[in-house]
């Protein structure tokens, strides 16, 4: 089972933490804390939070990355609104300190691997259902759609379903959990005897691109033959 607290985080307990989770499929939240990265600690907005009565699962300052944890894996955090915070086996909320204005992921990313490696632990499929959040101020318009949520992965805080708040802003996906899988690829073979229980294909989906194969283009040999009159 995958370690509730991330190995090697700071940690800072709190009482505000938002209840168990209810089930279904996990995913991870992306928040910004909207404070300059060089300017202030992961430590001090984690302690804001707590003062305020909310909590993320972590605080990351991708500039020093110091990652500080106010609340376990299997417990909801506070960062969302109602109960939407409690929906999935797991619903990591990840407080990023950065502004949306400016989205974290053109700057250093130090401790990025940490985190999300973490995340695959806990089976957080490595896709983007509602796509790429959106830039201010037109996140505060984006759609909040219950589908893409209701498949699991990782979000936009502008992406939750019930919430109104516009960050993280324009943030390379990519460059936090690398490529999608190609749609139409074939499911991986399983060995006999490598799985013990069901196979979630989603799952198998979600793994990272080079566990599925490199996937080559037709070349010469495989376009149809061209007829001559």
């Amino acid at each position: 089972m995958a370690d509730a607290w991330l190995p090697g985080a700071g940690r800072l307990h709190t009482a505000h933490d938002g209840g168990s989770p209810k089930g279904g499929a996990p995913r991870a939240v992306w928040h910004t804390s909207e404070n300059d990265p060089h300017q202030i600690s992961a430590r001090s907005v984690a302690q804001r939070l707590d003062h305020e009565g909310r909590s993320a699962h972590l605080v990351w300052n991708p500039c020093t990355g110091e990652i500080v944890q106010m609340v376990p894996a299997t417990r909801a955090a506070k960062l969302l609104p109602g109960e939407v915070g409690r929906e999935g086996r797991a619903c990591f909320q990840i407080m990023v300190v950065g502004v949306s204005r400016e989205p974290f992921t053109a700057g250093p990313l130090k401790g990025l691997e940490r985190i999300v490696g973490w995340l695959d632990g806990w089976r957080v499929p490595r896709r983007w259902p509602a796509g790429e959040p959106l830039p201010r101020p037109e996140a505060y318009d984006a759609v909040r759609g219950r589908r893409p949520w209701a498949r699991g992965g990782h979000y936009g805080a502008s992406q939750v379903p019930g919430a109104t708040s516009s960050d993280p802003g324009r943030i390379d996906i990519h460059k936090i959990t690398g490529p999608e899988a190609p749609v139409g690829i074939p499911r991986p073979r399983i060995a006999p005897g490598e799985e013990t229980g069901p196979v979630d294909p989603d799952d198998l989906l979600s793994r990272r691109p080079h566990a599925l194969g490199r996937i080559e283009p037709p070349g010469p040999a495989h376009a149809p033959a061209s007829s001559h009159s």
